[in-house]
């Protein structure tokens, strides 16, 4: 998905909730399905109806969020989740 070409097709609720979820790194396929009709793209649906989202896209929405001001200024953070060890 290429959600900078697509920011201003998008309505002010899909785009808030990007900016929401700006680490997420599959859109569920309900948020899928509705950008795609706001744009009229389908290309990039994976199996599940989901939406991989590039590094560039994620960057794209951590910046629309700062822009907002609706983002910390720095990166967020991700941890592996990892069970004990025994």
């Amino acid at each position: 998905m290429h959600i900078k070409e697509f920011w201003d097709q998008l309505s002010p609720d899909t785009q808030q909730w990007l900016i929401d979820n700006p680490g997420t790194m599959i859109v569920p396929r309900t948020v899928t399905a509705i950008i795609n009709s706001e744009t009229g793209e389908s290309d990039g649906v994976d199996g599940h109806g989901g939406t991989h989202l590039t590094d560039e896209d994620r960057h794209f929405i951590h910046e629309q969020a700062r822009a907002r001001g609706s983002a910390p200024a720095e990166e967020p953070k991700f941890f592996d989740a990892v069970g004990p060890t025994d």
